[in-house]
């Protein structure tokens, strides 16, 4: 691919005052995938660019603790592979933002790595613009001496005994250093921890689309295709967006938008059903209006943006809490379960006394937890109705301790001694668990919590952000 000509229609795309933006996004987790044939089709049909979440943290404070990428290799190469020779062929920039899944700096240098071996792979060339948020200790440390870190809530303990406890911070970018990216003549861009909405919300905002209209549109973009009525399978969706608002509509001929359905994924992660909090500002969708346009498309208008009075970027930390071993196992003796509440709390005591005279490890130094399927092991203690109405229930036995070593030698205690724990009605030795593994116990590995839920007030949206530049 000539490079003259890619970079030629690239500016040209950026630099038209257009009065709609036509935006695409691949899916709604860059590992997850979406049908190629859905994402040709979208670009083709006019797309000023192309977006694509890669991570949350849905899933925990684990992949942003470890550094671990979350979705397989092969799938994240795939998934790129068809976004860039897509935007690539039609001129186009492509955003991926929060890379790896946790959008740290090993994730963030995981990502481009495969971007760099695609490059080789298939001859491409483009300017990529890597933008790193992870945060180092000591910058954190300081903004927390001067009162420019403010709690959430709820929030825990945070302090610098905190700060340098934990193994990685993140801030999370808003639009303006994807705009810097963009505004460098970047083709590709990898970001590191991003808002869902800023991947979407960036150019269009850059092109003059008012952020009331663009937000919203992110609002809608972020999870691609999970906004249609029924998502059969992970997929794009493309939005057009103009000044009164947008029109969204699944590239995918058998994939449909409803009002009910967009309206939907509005609400969708937000702890208040109207506002949508972003860096710099707040969507009030409490006058949106939703209507179809077609059998598959619906018109979004009416939302209003709300400047804040201080620019703020929400700060992820994860620090390590322990090893964690777990056992899983089935009760299905009607005596068991009549009692299991005594039961367990019995249990507990047992197995307590017997770690402290088998191993000498006081109870303060690991965590025991019983996780009842069947009666509350869904939502633990919010649990309203504790009553087991099923013949059968599922024990998952969780041990968390300072090693992996200790957690793995704690388990063989829980287990067997619940596995013949007595109850009144029964004399003589009985087996209460039904062990679907053998071994019962499992080594999970290292387990970490998240360890701050606050906000950093900056002067420059683009301050916690490095951007590094490559011209492949």
């Amino acid at each position: 691919m000539d490079r003259t000509t890619l970079d030629a229609r690239t500016e040209l795309r950026l630099e038209q005052a257009l009065e709609k933006i036509r935006a695409v996004a691949a899916t709604g987790n860059l590992s997850t995938g979406f049908r190629e044939e859905s994402l040709i089709r979208a670009v083709n049909q006019g797309a000023h660019f192309v977006g694509c979440d890669a991570g949350s943290t849905d899933s925990g404070p684990y992949y942003l603790g470890s550094g671990s990428p979350r979705g397989p290799r092969q799938a994240v190469k795939r998934n790129l592979t068809l976004i860039l020779r897509e935007t690539l062929r039609a001129g186009i920039p492509a955003i991926v933002g929060t890379a790896g899944h946790a959008g740290g700096r090993p994730h963030l240098q995981w990502t481009v790595e495969i971007v760099r071996e695609l490059a080789r792979e298939n001859d491409w060339h483009f300017k990529l613009a890597a933008i790193d948020s992870e945060i180092d200790p000591a910058i954190l440390g300081a903004a927390f001496r001067n009162g420019a870190i403010k709690p959430l809530f709820p929030a825990p303990v945070f302090d610098e005994q905190v700060i340098s406890e934990a193994q990685r911070f993140v801030a999370m970018m808003g639009i303006e250093p994807l705009q810097g990216a963009l505004a460098g003549g970047a083709q590709i861009i990898i970001a590191g921890r991003c808002s869902d909405v800023a991947i979407y919300a960036a150019l269009p905002v850059m092109r003059g689309i008012p952020k009331h209209v663009a937000f919203h549109a992110g609002k809608i973009l972020e999870c691609g295709a999970a906004s249609v009525a029924q998502r059969l399978y992970p997929d794009c969706m493309a939005a057009e967006l103009d000044s009164e608002g947008f029109t969204v509509e699944p590239p995918n001929p058998e994939l449909r938008c409803t009002p009910q359905s967009v309206a939907a994924h509005t609400l969708y992660e937000n702890a208040d059903p109207y506002t949508l909090v972003e860096p710099g500002g707040s969507l009030d969708t409490t006058a949106a209006r939703y209507h179809a346009v077609s059998d598959r498309a619906v018109r979004v208008e009416g939302g209003r943006f709300v400047p804040a009075q201080k620019y703020t970027v929400r700060i992820e930390g994860a620090s390590l809490a322990g090893y964690r071993s777990i056992v899983i196992a089935g009760i299905r003796d009607p005596l068991v379960l009549k009692q299991l509440g005594s039961f367990l709390t019995t249990l507990r005591a047992t197995i307590e006394r017997k770690i402290v005279d088998n191993l000498a490890t006081p109870t303060g130094s690991y965590t025991l937890n019983f996780r009842v399927y069947g009666r509350d092991g869904t939502m633990g203690a919010l649990e309203s109705d504790l009553k087991i109405e099923g013949h059968e229930i599922g024990l998952i036995i969780d041990v968390v301790a300072s090693s992996q070593t200790l957690a793995s030698d704690i388990l063989p205690l829980v287990w067997h001694t619940g596995l013949h724990h007595p109850i009144p009605e029964y004399q003589g030795l009985v087996s209460n668990f039904a062990f679907p593994f053998s071994p019962p116990g499992i080594d999970v590995g290292p387990v970490y919590r998240f360890c701050c839920n606050h906000v950093w007030e900056i002067d420059n949206p683009c301050e916690p952000f490095h951007t590094s530049w490559e011209e492949l």
